[in-house]
């Protein structure tokens, strides 16, 4: 069924409008990102200083926000966020906000980049101009559009409005509904269909007439030529909605300043297992080579542009593999052979620093949280004044007093550390004796670099800068007061100081460290770890489907306040108020996403228990992802959990998913965890290997030119050429040998890769659901040789 239209319309551009209207509730999370503002227009009024933060977006969502800077109009943030993309995207947003004496935010300007224009500007400093916020321009999700013309026009012209998909859930409420409108010469007819509840994914299959409500918010439009129809009076296909025409503010451009960024972009494609055994295989061999920096992984890390680049997937792949302590320890010996003065042993950015450093962050985050987050948590409520700095000191002030409350508070937070190697995780403490074991072996008369090769990770590196910066390691879930900030850089000042073996708290580090060097006796029969005190990890408002626990409860959805320590997960109707129910960690069996299809709601999760499931919407893709990733790490070493569950909904008398009527049938799909006690990561090593091939294909250049190196140095056996100065070549003939594998392995997944596009661009229909009409991004991507479905900013 369709418009009926006389052909004559079709030449008069008549056009088909489709505009899609739903409410919204806005919820903010706090983010990060990275970069300065400058120009920002001034207040309107005697203070013109504005205080503000800003946000990173994809589309819509908001995933990560800065802290704010105040009273100032040129704000600068430094601040680094890095995250996987849960889910595809067409935009990567940052919006600058002020905030008013009221605590109202207001939006100044924001600068969008299309996804297929981030590969412009990766690994670019690059300014930006702010542009206007309208609510006519934020649009996302699209709309599925069938269009049938006749020859003969009736008063009954209609469309049929089938499906739209990936509508913005906003405070985990969705209720869409259509309305489409028939624009001509000599009338204008509007309809709107029946709202559909909770889903951001609905299913019209609607027939309806046309009319239009004003006075609705404004999501999308499409409009549709009807020449599209063609001779055949058909058309079928999908759509992305776009902003309206014309939908911007009337604000000069140049009058709302600019925002300075560094983004990193990159986009891969993974095969495949057994397409990656030759460079896997490679990659893990690395440990055994000799001399360690003729293997894969330390060529990688002499490649790359920033070693960064190499430690985060060659940790993971290590990690994955269990194979991590060995490669460490390799590289780290190796290092401090080369180090001179024991002073600066692992003080640069080298390969083996930043592994270390990538490793402790995977494997210590929760190590971090019980040592340091109760003490971070009593400094932020308690707000003692800590000032020494004379200039820096309020009228009402003490600087003795300062003094003391300082002094107090760097006594316990180094108690806290010195007394925690207990729950230190076993692979840290095993890094941590290699480490002080090549350290002692190569620097002899040197009693004390021993302990200061461990220290400078373990306090300069681990606990000094999560106490400068609580927020960005989960030990706080916002940006500290300013005050309270000074408090922190000033303890953690402090920290840094004694952990570089000031002699008045050398006794006490030798004793943490010695606590390294017996480690391997302590933990070889230890299976996991028993905190001693309860720690708050999470605490979030989230979307909960009622568990049914009595028998004729209703089964609807509710916002719960919601609480995890490490020893339960709890749900409260509101912050403060007691539990409503109380899941003991040792009862969670597994922890899963949920499919989306079973209740038409994103971002959701599962926490399953003996009897039944709990089923949870989180606010993002981001927080979802957080979520299920500490809830699986805590309860990781419970005896009973499962190894298979379902990944739908038990609905209607039977699991969706493998349509068993026993609401006791044994999972029908893998359980997502398993890795070994202790170091628990969603760690995918295709992924991670399919990211170090990319690297490899990226830098090749600088192979070719190591390769020429190793030939030089063969051949003259004299000092390296200048071009190849940077380059660490300990044994030539070995390291041609790895590099000659290498650069096979990588030109054989790079045809593999080049032929997956060519069939993929054949494949591809515009006008799928995967491939709606309005985007450009797969066409750039397909030109884009060197991208290579997994994302990361």
């Amino acid at each position: 069924q369709g418009t009926e239209l006389r052909p004559t319309w079709t030449n008069m551009d008549l056009k088909l409008i489709i505009l899609c209207f739903l409410a919204l509730f806005l919820l903010f999370l706090l983010l990060l990102c990275a970069g300065e503002a400058k120009n920002i227009p001034p207040y309107p009024g005697p203070n013109r200083m504005r205080d503000c933060y800003c946000t990173v977006n994809l589309d819509q969502e908001e995933v990560f926000r800065t802290k704010i800077v105040e009273k100032s109009l040129c704000p600068f943030y430094g601040e680094d966020f890095y995250c996987e993309i849960p889910r595809s995207f067409r935009h990567l947003s940052f919006y600058i906000f002020d905030r008013d004496v009221f605590r109202r935010d207001y939006s100044i300007g924001k600068v969008a980049v299309k996804k297929e224009d981030l590969q412009k500007y990766h690994g670019k400093d690059t300014w930006f101009q702010l542009q206007p916020v309208s609510a006519d321009s934020e649009v996302q999700g699209k709309v599925h559009l069938e269009l049938r013309l006749s020859e003969v026009i009736t008063d009954s012209g209609v469309i049929s409005h089938k499906l739209c998909q990936g509508l913005p859930i906003v405070n985990g409420q969705c209720d869409p509904y259509a309305a489409v409108s028939l624009l001509g010469p000599s009338r204008s007819d509007a309809k709107k269909t029946k709202v559909k509840r909770k889903t951001n994914n609905p299913q019209f299959e609607e027939v309806f007439y046309f009319e239009v409500k004003f006075g609705d918010e404004f999501l999308g439009g499409v409009r549709v030529p009807l020449r599209v129809l063609g001779q055949a009076g058909v058309h079928d296909a999908w759509y992305f909605l776009q902003p309206r025409e014309n939908g911007g503010k009337s604000v000069k451009v140049e009058e709302l300043g600019s925002l300075r960024l560094n983004i990193v972009y990159t986009e891969d494609h993974v095969f495949p297992s057994e397409h990656y055994t030759p460079l896997r295989d490679l990659l893990l061999y690395s440990s055994n080579v000799e001399p360690v920096s003729a293997s894969t992984a330390h060529i990688l890390g002499e490649v790359c542009r920033e070693k960064q680049e190499a430690a985060i997937p060659l940790v993971r792949l290590f990690l994955h593999y269990g194979s991590i302590v060995p490669f460490i320890s390799a590289i780290a010996h190796a290092e401090v052979n080369r180090t001179q003065d024991p002073n600066t042993i692992f003080r640069g950015n080298s390969l083996t620093s930043k592994c270390i450093d990538e490793t402790m962050k995977l494997a210590g985050m929760h190590y971090l949280q019980v040592t340091l987050k109760p003490i971070i948590d009593e400094i932020c409520a308690e707000h003692k004044p800590c000032e020494i700095d004379p200039v820096k000191l309020k009228e009402s002030e003490n600087l003795d007093t300062n003094r003391e409350n300082l002094r107090q508070y760097v006594d316990r937070i180094f108690n806290v550390i010195t007394t925690s190697g207990v729950r230190c995780p076993t692979v840290m403490c095993d890094i941590f004796f290699s480490l002080r074991e090549s350290a002692a072996t190569r620097f002899q008369v040197d009693q004390d670099v021993r302990y200061t090769a461990v220290s400078s990770f373990i306090f300069l590196r681990f606990f000094a800068p999560a106490i400068l910066s609580p927020n960005l390691f989960h030990l706080r879930p916002h940006h500290p007061d300013p005050a309270t900030s000074r408090t922190l850089t000033l303890i953690s000042k402090t920290i840094q100081t004694l952990g570089s073996l000031a002699k008045s708290k050398s006794v006490r580090l030798s004793a943490l460290s010695e606590f390294f060097y017996f480690h391997s006796y302590m933990y070889k029969s230890y299976s996991g770890f028993q905190w001693c005190y309860s720690c708050l990890f999470l605490f979030r408002f989230m979307i909960k489907r009622a568990q049914g626990r009595n028998r004729f409860g209703i089964k609807n959805f509710k916002k719960r306040w919601f609480r995890l320590t490490n020893h339960e997960f709890t749900y409260h109707k509101t912050k403060g108020e007691g539990a409503l129910c109380s899941i003991p960690i040792e009862n969670i069996l597994a922890v899963e996403r949920l499919e989306e299809e079973s209740f038409k709601m994103k971002n959701m999760f599962q926490v399953i228990q003996p009897e039944r499931a709990l089923y949870i919407q989180a606010n993002n893709c981001v927080e979802a992802r957080d979520w299920i990733d500490i809830l699986t790490k805590v309860s990781q070493c419970n005896r009973k959990r499962l190894s298979t569950y379902h990944p739908s909904a038990y609905l209607n008398g039977h699991w969706l998913c493998c349509k068993l009527s026993a609401d006791t049938a044994p999972g029908c799909t893998p359980c997502t965890g398993g890795l070994p006690a202790n170091i628990q990561l969603d760690v995918d090593g295709d992924r991670e290997t399919e990211r170090i091939y990319s690297l490899f294909s990226t830098y090749m250049t600088k192979l070719i030119k190591m390769q020429e190196a190793c030939g030089s140095k063969s051949v003259y056996d004299g000092p390296e050429q200048e071009e190849y100065s940077s380059f660490v070549i300990d044994d030539p003939q070995e390291t041609y040998k790895t590099l000659k594998q290498i650069v096979s392995a990588v030109q054989t997944l790079e045809q593999q890769h080049t032929k997956y596009k060519r069939d993929k661009f054949k494949k591809t229909k515009i006008g799928s659901q995967e491939h709606p009409i309005g985007d450009k991004s797969f066409q750039c991507y397909i030109r884009q040789q060197s991208e290579s479905s997994t994302y990361s900013i």
